[in-house]
């Protein structure tokens, strides 16, 4: 521990010099997380009414698709997305390979999500309301979902929080987030140590103002007793 050279371990004065063009960054990150998690959730709902269908031809379909993306990690589908579609001629933007990917992955967790929270519900709730004369989609809208929403959200928020910190994927196909903002400084003034623990502030400090929404979202849902 002796020979440990602390004062290069941490440089606030370069992190302070460098935090406003670091910081510019965030608006790709919450971008990212933000849309993938919104596009993800919809996709997510459709693939766990597939899963849950006793149809073959909707069943199997969303158990390969979630499978395929459970199975293989971001990095790879973001890299077949930016540098493998081209070979076949078909391009995106940096920014819109990272959209596409997040989404489309991050709906297969959040599917099997879904899912387990849907059939939580108490199955006397679809046939009191096949009783009551209520269509199957009035049913989701009006008695299902209100109470899967109260058992998804834990998890969906714990998604949110994975999907914030690897946003910092996107900066492997070039997309300038906080992490790709801070590797050009890094590079640029020999100081990947300093750059590297900011950008990890940069993220604790996004993910505690999800923390803090997903307590209040929890109490605001919460059964009452």
């Amino acid at each position: 521990m002796s020979n440990i050279q602390w004062q290069y371990i941490f440089d606030l004065p370069l992190a302070i010099k460098s935090f406003p063009y670091v910081i510019q960054g965030i608006w790709y990150t919450i971008l990212i997380s933000f849309v993938g998690m919104i596009v993800g959730l919809l996709i997510g709902f459709f693939l766990a009414l597939g899963r849950m269908s006793k149809l073959v031809i909707l069943n199997w379909p969303s158990r390969i698709y979630i499978s395929f993306m459970r199975g293989t990690p971001m990095l790879v589908f973001l890299f077949l997305l930016y540098f493998g579609l081209p070979m076949v001629g078909i391009e995106f933007s940096a920014i819109t390979c990272a959209l596409i990917g997040f989404s489309l992955h991050s709906a297969a967790y959040m599917a099997e999500i879904n899912r387990s929270a849907l059939t939580a519900v108490n199955k006397g709730q679809w046939e009191a309301s096949k009783a009551l004369g209520l269509s199957y989609w009035q049913t989701m809208k009006l008695i299902i979902l209100p109470q899967a929403t109260r058992i998804a959200l834990p998890p969906l928020s714990n998604v949110l929080l994975d999907l914030i910190k690897a946003s910092s994927l996107a900066a492997m196909i070039t997309v300038p987030d906080l992490f790709n903002r801070a590797k050009i400084v890094g590079g640029r003034e020999f100081d990947y140590m300093t750059m590297y623990i900011l950008v990890a502030l940069i993220y604790w400090g996004i993910c505690s103002i999800v923390e803090l929404g997903q307590s209040y979202l929890e109490k605001r849902y919460q059964y009452s007793e």
